[in-house]
């Protein structure tokens, strides 16, 4: 049998296809960028003017809310390294109370829809007069997994939401949200008012 002139292209083919049926292809798992976690240092915010205090993390920066310059204290605690933002806002309580607390849960509950599951635990602490909720909003498309809300209850009222400027996929965020938790308790737990 002869072999007639073979077209380049075709001989190409052939090499290819011959050594490529050499290895057997395993497809990779799926996987997500490896995230650095910098060390847990906090510093205090600056209260001078402020009806409150506390403490936040050195790699996190603060700015006045965009969305509402005539707030001068509602503040976003910035993490550039996460892409992230808590939004505290904060009000002063006149008999309002009820209605405050009430439009709080109200924006929980607008989580409901893409919630697995909405978790709340008490803040009490009498020595600070610091009282109020945490809520754990655990679902992979939640906006804002991690909630709270505390008050004096007669005077001042602070309120924060962490939010991702990102589309929500919170099992890839999931090790960025537990760091950013533990800055949020620290907030809560070195909270104090200026009366």
């Amino acid at each position: 049998m002869k072999i007639k002139n073979l077209n380049p292209k075709y001989l190409l083919i052939l090499t290819v296809l011959f050594f490529s049926c050499q290895e057997n292809y395993t497809p990779k798992p799926r996987g997500y960028f490896r995230i650095d976690l910098p060390d847990k240092t906090y510093q205090n915010l600056d209260s001078t003017g402020f009806p409150y205090s506390f403490h936040y993390p050195k790699y996190a920066f603060l700015s006045n809310d965009p969305y509402n310059p005539k707030q001068k204290y509602w503040l976003n605690i910035n993490f550039p390294a996460f892409n992230a933002t808590v939004h505290i806002s904060y009000r002063r309580i006149n008999n309002n109370l009820a209605d405050i607390l009430n439009d709080a849960h109200t924006l929980v509950a607008q989580h409901i829809s893409k919630a697995d599951a909405i978790y709340d635990s008490l803040i009490i602490k009498p020595k600070q007069k610091v009282y109020g909720v945490v809520f754990n909003i655990e679902g992979v498309s939640v906006a804002s997994p991690y909630q709270f809300y505390v008050t004096d209850s007669t005077q001042h009222y602070l309120r924060g939401a962490l939010y991702f400027n990102t589309h929500p996929n919170n099992d890839s965020l999931k090790p960025v949200i537990e760091f950013l938790k533990t800055d949020i308790d620290t907030l809560l737990n070195s909270l104090k008012w200026n009366y």
